[in-house]
């Protein structure tokens, strides 16, 4: 039996979000410029890569959504709504120390239909079902 499972990705940026604010330390995103369904002011974008600052002083109505991360903010002295779509956001880290978490592309990929092997185990005998592990640092 397969089970599909969500995005880790909005679990994670809602989790270091947390941390980050509760060390009293100042959350930024960095974002996918070229991705379509972002919503922010462009002019602020360098090399592809758009970095923001999430921190509750200089947000409004942060909702670290599911599929999105919504809030207003001020760029420039003018007020402008933001929407990132989850699977834009390239990393979350502190301003202060740059610790947090950088996502790679491949951390949104289902694996593939049928789940691995005939009983339904993790591992086909590929390599490419075997649970993979990642030390954050």
């Amino acid at each position: 039996m397969s089970v599909t499972m969500t995005s880790s990705r909005p679990y994670l940026v809602r989790a270091l979000y947390d941390w980050i604010v509760d060390n009293g330390l100042t959350p930024y995103l960095l974002v996918d410029a070229a991705n379509e369904e972002l919503q922010a002011p462009m002019e602020y974008a360098d090399n592809g890569r758009l970095v923001l600052n999430i921190s509750p002083r200089a947000v409004r109505h942060l909702d670290l959504g599911q599929e999105d991360i919504l809030f207003s903010g001020r760029f420039g002295g003018r007020a402008f709504d933001v929407r990132v779509p989850v699977h834009a956001v390239l990393a979350i880290y502190a301003r202060e120390n740059g610790q947090g978490m950088l996502f790679s592309d491949g951390d949104d990929q289902q694996p593939p239909p049928g789940g691995g092997d005939s009983n339904g185990g993790p591992d086909s005998g590929d390599g490419k079902g075997k649970p993979q592990l990642r030390v954050v640092k």
